[in-house]
């Protein structure tokens, strides 16, 4: 049982790492986009923030499942 938790924690890391670093290129993308094409970008980030919104409301539905 301690093993497998301590893979599970391993794969979190990873995980934890690659995240931050993909982070740092979603911002780079969204700096880009309001740079070069602000009234574009402003839409496609509305559209992003909806889509999110939904995949919030499934993962708040499947963390409360018992």
């Amino acid at each position: 049982m301690i093993k497998n938790k301590n893979n599970h924690l391993k794969i979190i890391n990873k995980i934890e790492k690659i995240r931050s670093k993909n982070n740092v290129n979603w911002m780079d993308i969204l700096r880009l986009a309001f740079r070069h094409a602000p009234k574009e970008a402003r839409q496609l980030l509305k559209r992003v923030n909806s889509e999110d919104k939904k995949i919030s409301s499934l993962l708040k539905k499947l963390s409360s499942v018992k």
